[in-house]
């Protein structure tokens, strides 16, 4: 099989699959021959399954071969993220706590995946409890950029943005709750959205419950209709999720050539309070004109956010200690020194610290929705830099001195508090050739709009068609 079909959407190996112009079997064996070749650079992977794969391939392909009805996603290779529980899969969440463990269950996102018909390859890398914007752990490697493997791919969605840009997979699941999806989007030169909080259900995991304020899965992919298609299937109401949206879930794929004419939308380089190295503010500048060109107004209002991460990091960290603290007596020196950080802060909060934190949280969400009131779009800079050099995290942005931690992602996690929807689209290089992501905000709800803008400017400036040297 051509190693082009790696590359190939979603949407038309599906095509392809249901007219029986290609065969399920050989494309998953494609994708391991190249994991097997370009993983061991990338370290995408933490966890493969490829005898289950290859059954489930063939047992797909009978269906074809039947003419039964097949799922949206039958027979198409998907990887996820190792924060979501796989049945009979090794699942770590990137801790070595549970370097070990193979779950008994699926979580509501593979469940639906699987009934949806896709094939999974592996589970992807990631940080330690998703605490991370990038993706190293102590139980493996770190996962590398195909565009510069000295470099990160963001996280904690890092492993699958890497296989995805690196063609190891055609669709890929992430989650985000301070960033996670968008982050490894930018800095990997894919596709990526959060959804609206509540949007996509959780449910399965090995940590205590904890309330889940700003954490979405999501899908990545190389085009916007690969992610339209993807959210379609993980959408919708689930009992066992109480915070999850009931409402009906919309057709994301509908209005994805209506494009943005007439529309009233909102740039924004820095939110006001935020350090922004001055070649990502040139590039998604110049990617925010284009929706000028598509017939939008595009205008740079005053808009002026108060500094949020301090409330962002009580609620988050507080919720991380919920879900992992009981391990710490037992099992601390596995701990990441960042995993370990999280939830020794988590630990310090107090309740009227939490309180503060949650009006905060009230708060920004206000000042968002009255923003929305006059513009259809935000947009930001996904990310402050360009993907830097593993382990290097930068302490100064646009001459601005700021937290390690957290200065680098200073435009993601307000919107998850917000609890609105945002994709990252590849808007440009860097003067040393690492991606930079445009952001795309759009108000609770609304990932049908932000789709549509999206693939407005994917249609205006393609990217799929661009491949890391590591591919």
């Amino acid at each position: 099989m051509d190693a082009d079909m790696a590359f190939a959407p979603a949407t038309e190996l599906r095509r392809l699959i249901q007219s029986k112009e290609v065969s399920i079997v050989e494309l998953v064996e494609l994708f391991y021959q190249r994991i097997d070749s370009i993983n061991p650079r990338l370290n995408a992977y933490l966890a493969l399954c490829q005898d289950q794969a290859l059954d489930q391939a063939r047992s797909a392909q009978d269906a074809v071969q039947r003419g039964d009805s097949l799922g949206p996603l039958h027979g198409i290779p998907i990887s996820v993220k190792d924060l979501e529980m796989t049945k009979g899969i090794p699942t770590t969440l990137g801790s070595a706590v549970f370097r070990d463990r193979t779950p008994d269950i699926d979580s509501v996102v593979v469940e639906r995946i699987r009934q949806a018909g896709a094939i999974i390859l592996g589970k992807t890398n990631t940080p330690e409890f998703g605490l991370s914007g990038t993706t190293e752990n102590k139980v493996s490697d770190p996962c590398r950029n195909p565009w510069n493997t000295e470099r990160t791919p963001g996280g904690s969605s890092g492993g699958a943005a890497a296989a995805l840009a690196s063609g190891l997979c055609t669709l890929a699941t992430g989650s985000d709750g301070g960033g996670s999806i968008r982050i490894p989007a930018s800095f990997s030169g894919v596709f990526g959205i959060k959804p609206s909080q509540g949007r996509v259900p959780r449910y399965g995991g090995y940590g205590r419950p904890a309330a889940n304020q700003f954490s979405q899965s999501g899908p990545l992919s190389r085009t916007v209709g690969d992610a339209a298609l993807l959210l379609q299937v993980l959408s919708g109401d689930d009992p066992r999720d109480p915070t999850c949206l009931r409402e009906d879930t919309p057709d994301f794929s509908a209005d994805l050539n209506n494009g943005v004419r007439g529309w009233r939308i909102a740039w924004s380089p820095d939110l006001g309070y935020a350090g922004v190295d001055p070649e990502v503010v040139r590039v998604t500048s110049e990617a925010a004109q284009v929706f000028q060109e598509l017939g939008a107004e595009v205008e740079e209002p005053q808009l002026v956010v108060e500094d949020p991460f301090p409330a962002f990091w009580d609620a988050f960290a507080t919720a991380a200690y919920t879900s992992y603290g009981h391990l710490l007596p037992e099992h601390e020196e596995e701990f990441t020194d960042y995993g370990l950080r999280s939830l020794q802060y988590g630990a310090s909060v107090s309740g009227a610290d939490l309180s503060r934190a949650l009006l905060r949280v009230d708060l920004l969400r206000r000042q968002m929705e009255n923003f929305f009131d006059q513009y259809d779009l935000l947009l930001t800079p996904t990310m402050a830099v360009a993907a830097f050099p593993i382990e290097q995290r930068p302490g100064v942005i646009g001459g601005k001195t700021v937290e390690p931690f957290w200065g680098y992602l200073p435009f993601t996690f307000p919107i998850n508090m917000t609890g609105q929807t945002a994709s990252s689209v590849p808007c440009g290089f860097s003067a040393d050739g690492m991606p930079i992501g445009l952001h795309l905000v759009g108000p609770h709800g609304s990932e049908a709009k932000v789709l549509q803008a999206s693939a407005a400017f994917e249609q205006a400036r393609p990217w799929s068609q661009k491949r890391p040297p590591v591919s």
